[in-house]
Formats: C-alpha cells, sequence, structure tokens
C-alpha cells in the first residue's frame, strides 16, 4: 500500500475554517484510492482539531533531526505540504531523505496575493504593487521545488501563470469538492435574517465583520429595523465580541457546531470582504443550502465562472446594500437566486471529475518523475541554492536548542 505523508501547519479543523474542509477533502480523496495516511503536524492540537479515522498521527518538532529518523523509516510514496511555509521548513529534510518520493503543495490559497491585497488595502495602493515582496518569492519557489502545487481558484493559476509564467505542468486546478447531498432547502417565507461567517483568527474575516458592523449594517438597519444578522465564527476574540449588540440586532453567535443547519435556516449570507485570496468556504456552503449572497469582488472570486450569480457582486457600499434590501424582500427575486446555486455545485465543483483528473495527473507524475524533474531545470536550482540557506539555519537552531538543553541540565 502507497503511504501518503501530510506535513501541516496545523491539525485539521473543518468545522472552523476551509482550510480544514480543504484537507478533508484531500485526505479522503487519498483514502479513497487505497493511500495508508499519515498525518504530522508540530503545533500542539486544539478544541476544534478533529481526530480522524485510519489516519496515523505523528508529533514532529521544528528544526530537529528526529524528523530526518522519521521519514527515512515511513518511506512515503507521496508528501503533501498545506503550505509553502511547511514545504521551506521540511521539503529539504524530505529530498534528503527520500529523493524518490513525489512532493506536493497545496497552497490553500494564494497567500502573497492575500497579503499584497491586505496591504493595498491599509496603504490605499495597487495589490501589483507587492507581488514581488518576500512572501510572493517564498511561495513561488516552493512551487517549483515541488512536483505539483493544487491551486484552489482558476483566478489564482491564471496569474501564476500569465503574470509570473509558471509553467502549467506544475500547476494543477482543484477547487473544493463537493458531493451531492440533501440539505434543508427551505423556502423564502421559511426563513428570516441574515448571516455572515468566517474564521475570525483569519484577518480578511476579522475586518469584514469591522466593515459590517461600522459601514454596512447600519444602513440596513435602518430600513429594516426588526431584521438580525448573525455573526458566526471560532476564535472571536475582544474587539469582535464587544460589536455585539442586540439593539441594533448585530448578534456575534461565536463558534456553531451545525453550521449548515444555521445557514439553511438564513435568507441571506453577507460576505463583504475587502481582502483575501482563494475560494470562500462560506459561499460554498451557502450553495449547499440555497442561500443567496450578497458579496465582494474578493469574496466572489473564482466561485462562479460564466454562471449566473446566486446573488449580487458589487464593492460599492450603497449597491451592496441597496441588493441586499431588494433580496431580502423580494419573494421571487430570492427564489430566482436560490435556483442558480445547484448547477454552479455541480458544473464547477463536481468531486468526481475533479477527483478522476488529479488521480490521472498523479499517474502521469509518478511514469515520467524523472524526466520532469530533469526538466524543472529552475527547480533543480532553487533547491541547489535557497534551501542551502534554509538547510543551515535550521541546523544552526538544533544545535542552539541542544545547548540551551544542555546548560538547564
Amino acid at each position: 500500500m502507497k503511504k501518503l505523508l501530510i506535513v501541516a501547519q496545523q491539525w485539521p479543523e473543518p468545522a472552523t475554517n476551509a482550510a480544514g474542509i480543504r484537507m478533508m477533502q484531500l485526505i479522503r480523496f487519498f483514502q479513497s484510492n487505497h493511500y495508508e495516511i499519515h498525518l504530522a503536524c508540530a503545533v500542539p492540537r486544539t478544541e476544534y482539531s478533529l481526530h480522524i479515522n485510519d489516519v496515523i498521527i505523528h508529533e514532529i518538532q521544528l528544526n530537529d533531526s528526529s524528523f530526518d529518523h522519521y521519514v527515512t523509516k515511513l518511506k512515503p510514496h507521496t508528501v503533501l505540504y498545506d503550505r509553502f511555509n511547511i514545504e521551506e521548513q521540511y521539503g529539504w529534510r524530505l529530498r534528503e531523505n527520500c529523493p524518490e518520493t513525489i512532493q506536493l503543495l497545496d497552497t490553500e490559497d494564494l497567500h502573497f496575493l492575500r497579503k499584497a491585497r491586505e496591504k493595498a488595502f491599509k496603504q490605499h495602493a495597487e495589490s501589483t504593487d507587492f507581488y514581488h515582496d518576500d512572501i510572493a518569492l517564498r511561495e513561488i519557489a516552493s512551487m517549483y521545488r515541488c512536483d505539483i502545487s493544487l491551486i484552489i481558484s482558476e483566478y489564482e493559476v491564471e496569474l501564476l501563470q500569465e503574470h509570473f509564467k509558471i509553467p502549467s505542468d506544475l500547476l494543477f486546478y482543484l477547487p473544493f469538492l463537493i458531493e451531492e447531498k440533501l440539505l434543508p432547502n427551505k423556502s423564502f417565507h421559511e426563513r428570516i435574517d441574515f448571516i455572515a461567517l468566517g474564521n475570525l483568527k483569519h484577518p480578511p474575516n476579522k475586518d469584514s465583520v469591522i466593515f459590517l458592523k461600522n459601514e454596512i449594517w447600519p444602513l440596513i438597519r435602518k430600513q429594516l429595523p426588526s431584521v438580525n444578522v448573525h455573526i458566526y465564527g471560532a476564535y472571536a476574540d475582544q474587539q469582535i465580541t464587544q460589536l455585539h449588540s442586540e439593539q441594533t440586532g448585530f448578534l456575534i453567535k461565536g463558534y456553531v457546531e451545525d453550521l449548515e443547519t444555521v445557514v439553511c435556516d438564513t435568507r441571506i449570507m453577507l460576505a463583504p470582504l475587502r481582502y483575501g485570496a482563494g475560494l470562500k468556504g462560506k459561499l460554498i456552503t451557502a450553495m449547499q443550502c440555497g442561500t443567496p449572497a450578497v458579496m465582494t469582488s474578493v469574496a466572489a472570486e473564482g466561485m462562479y465562472g460564466d454562471h449566473p450569480i446566486p446573488g449580487f457582486i458589487t464593492d460599492d457600499i450603497r449597491e451592496f446594500v441597496q441588493s441586499t434590501i431588494s433580496l431580502y424582500n423580494d419573494a421571487s427575486l430570492w427564489k430566482e437566486k436560490s435556483r442558480e446555486t445547484s448547477s454552479i455545485l455541480k458544473q464547477r465543483f463536481n468531486k468526481s471529475e475533479f477527483t478522476s483528473a488529479l488521480q490521472h495527473k498523479l499517474d502521469k507524475l509518478e511514469h515520467n518523475i524523472t524526466d520532469d524533474r530533469l526538466n524543472n531545470f529552475i527547480g533543480a536550482m532553487l533547491q541547489h541554492h535557497s534551501l542551502k540557506s534554509t538547510k543551515y539555519m535550521s541546523k544552526w537552531i538544533e544545535e542552539k536548542n541542544k545547548d540551551k538543553k544542555n546548560h538547564a541540565d
């Protein structure tokens, strides 16, 4: 049986963030193809960390040669890094000890793109001004060092190919993998209120809640004085919890275990993200529940392709508010937008279609890996040069930690 080693930045939390949902989908894919799954992580578990059946768990350490002994004994057929910085930390160790192992990178979203947009938003600049900063250089170098990078958004595939000229053979478009399942399809009149969701430790989500509270919600509430908005998400800090207001109908609910139920009970989802990257898991959940959304262009990016929008997309506050109110009050408009969700899920996020293509890509890679690596000269060059500094810095930290421990003893 082939062994897959997932080296993760954190233990999967599918109940709190889209990255956790994505990881669970990848685990299920490899399990269905009869891989033995090993998951290794260096950080402590949280109360939301999922205990996964049939996955062998390993607690590892940063900057420690014990990882070398671990992978040498394990001999994984394939390794999956869940972020570029994890590949930086452990990739050179895998390549030294298991050079034949297939190396996959799941970017989750493009970190450099999210950071560039955050900087641009805060400095009133263009995001392209920050595309070539340190994070971009590191993340793209990591893609070149890996055999395949899994990219969740069509927009991000296009950006990498057209702006950064990354060869298409190194990239594989893999969005969320959605299985058809029956969820409560409640009618317009059975639903009430608005909902906004997201892991509230994630800066784009946190900013969107503050933006919603201060600039959007007062205008909505003025026209719909009896309606509430329910804010769901784990890791709400004091800055978020103090926004809770029964008087104005702005309700901070925090973590919810049964997310689909509350989304299916709600008439409209609000997603006023001002920066970010990747696909938004909240909008997938909304479509699964037949819940239309009013969202910004950043939130909607890569979601709908050429399909009719199951809601409204606008970056203008006044238009956002007016679209929200029209959709909330007009039953026929709401039904029209709600109907669009099913076809989008089937045609753009069909699990069987994408998993079949991914398996074909991995089979092809396995049979041609030597030639593929010879043809990836930039990747070989980056392994030779840039990882030397990472490698020796890691070894220096390890020796320093040993000295501290010896002095403590």
